[in-house]
């Protein structure tokens, strides 16, 4: 699988491509919970990486309604999930570094 994290028009950017999948999110900040990583642009919630009920998946959420109920969700390797939590720590995006360790210690 082909990925992007990097910063791009004053946001971040990532993306993951591959044979049977393609999942990409820009968003401004990152906000870490237990299981659960939240994307917001604009001030709102754009989409969501979060553990699949306590199994080994992670799965990557996008809201493409106007009023945030249509939604498209795709699993994504942990590695990916990784690169991108490290890279909006990196860039001073993440709303919460004490949550975000929580999110490394339980779900990658």
């Amino acid at each position: 699988m082909k990925t992007i994290v990097t910063e791009r028009d004053e946001r971040m950017l990532a993306r993951i491509e591959g044979d049977d999948r393609v999942f990409e999110v820009n968003f401004d900040s990152v906000e870490p919970t237990d299981v659960t990583l939240r994307f917001v642009r604009g001030g709102e919630r754009v989409g969501s990486i979060y553990n699949d009920d306590g199994t080994d998946r992670t799965m990557a959420r996008l809201t493409t309604g106007r009023e945030g109920d249509d939604f498209i969700g795709i699993e994504v390797p942990k590695e990916f999930v990784a690169e991108l939590l490290d890279a909006a720590a990196d860039a001073g995006r993440v709303t919460d570094d004490a949550a975000a360790e929580g999110y490394r210690m339980r779900v990658l």
